[in-house]
């Protein structure tokens, strides 16, 4: 399940000094950037309550406006380098006492500054590559038995996953959980009923022929019911029937929400927690917002963007290539081209949103050259609003997300 975020800050040094006037220290207006650009709103609400992991400097952590941040939202990463003076040590003990907590970030070896610093951080942050093979397995009892978290690093392959895993590791970061493991992931409901349902609502049906496809399948209709009755989409009452949760709910948001719903985990995962389906709704919603400021992008590409973000994870779905996965889903070809080939201004909206899921900067700006005025500060901006309405999309007071049901 998604625990937190790891968060990939970019600061633009001469745009912040191009605001300050007079002689200022670089390093210190990069660190009061940083907290500024963290305490946003914008950032807040993309979190979902998730907490963030944010390296800082030695700039950052003695910058006072750092206390502007809620304790319990963010991990303090402490980079290997940062030292242990005196000086360091007494201000990780003061912020301690404050209720903000730290981490080691990619510790290679346990050297004197690493000893010193070990009392002071709750986790710890390891490559499981960067560590000999015969020292590994010791090194994380040893940390495991201080009562540290552990956290690996790069975990990119299932081979990445297992090793750690079985070294004890608590925390898994990386792209792993992202991509398809051949097809295996369960789904939270019957994957069959998902398709047909689509390909019905892809026909424009009538209320009556969408009630009976859904009867069909008890779970979705359950899954529908909850949906109808939260806060956004109830009509002042209880919806009760099947018809009226049709009528509340409305037949486009019914194919969103079953379009997501092919990335739901089988296991009783709330929606916020799904790592999956949490970037599959991100990059659909970021698509959508953008292909509506990109002159390029006319009725037909912003009617489609959603559907491009959307199915680009349908490899993780279904295994195999993207290509078999696209045509199992009957996808339209200027989509398909979009997705596969990274063809049109909705290919190349991709590469913007993929590239800002790794904090990939260079390529991010790359792609956002022919794509004016979609700068990649604008980029950013929609980016994070996505990642908030992917959140909360589907959250009501009654069953947080969506609940998953077992078959």
């Amino acid at each position: 399940m998604l625990c937190a975020y790891e968060t990939l800050p970019r600061v633009v040094l001469r745009e912040v000094l191009h605001e300050v006037e007079g002689e200022v220290d670089p390093q210190a207006t990069a660190a009061a950037a940083l907290i500024k650009g963290f305490c946003t709103p914008a950032l807040r609400a993309a979190l979902c309550g998730h907490p963030a992991w944010l390296d800082v400097t030695r700039e950052v952590l003695f910058d006072d406006r750092l206390l502007r941040l809620a304790p319990e939202s963010v991990i303090l990463e402490l980079p290997v380098g940062i030292g242990a003076d005196p000086e360091l040590v007494a201000r990780l003990v003061a912020l301690h006492a404050k209720r903000y907590r730290f981490a080691l970030d990619n510790v290679t070896k346990a050297d004197e500054s690493f000893a010193k610093l070990l009392p002071y951080v709750d986790a710890i942050k390891l490559d499981t590559r960067d560590i000999a093979p015969a020292l590994l397995p010791k090194f994380a009892s040893v940390l495991k038995s201080a009562g540290k978290i552990l956290v690996a690093l790069n975990v990119e392959t299932a081979a990445d996953h297992d090793r750690a895993h079985a070294l004890g590791f608590d925390r898994f970061q990386g792209y792993y959980f992202a991509k398809h493991q051949g097809g295996l992931r369960r789904a939270s409901a019957p994957r069959q009923a998902l398709l047909n349902l689509l390909q019905l609502l892809a026909s424009e049906p009538t209320v009556m022929q969408l009630e009976a496809e859904l009867k069909l399948n008890p779970v979705l209709v359950m899954h529908l019911m909850r949906l109808a009755n939260s806060s956004g989409y109830a009509l002042g009452r209880r919806v009760t029937t099947l018809r009226e949760a049709i009528n509340a709910t409305g037949t486009n948001r019914i194919a969103r929400w079953t379009q997501l719903l092919l990335y739901a985990d089988g296991r009783k995962v709330k929606l916020e927690d799904d790592p999956l389906l949490q970037l599959a709704a991100t990059r659909a919603r970021f698509m959508e917002l953008a292909a509506a400021i990109v002159p390029e992008a006319g009725p037909s590409e912003e009617g489609a963007a959603f559907l491009v973000g959307v199915f680009s994870f349908v490899d993780a779905v279904f295994g195999g290539s993207i290509d078999s996965a696209l045509e199992v889903l009957r996808i339209a070809k200027p989509i398909r081209a979009a997705i596969a080939h990274r063809e049109g201004v909705l290919g190349r909206l991709l590469d913007v949103i993929e590239a800002l899921e790794s904090g990939d900067w260079a390529t991010a700006d790359m792609a956002c050259a022919s794509l004016a005025p979609l700068d990649l500060g604008a980029a950013a901006e929609l980016a994070l609003t996505a990642a908030a309405w992917a959140g909360t999309a589907d959250r009501n007071a009654e069953a947080q997300g969506l609940e998953r049901i077992e078959d």
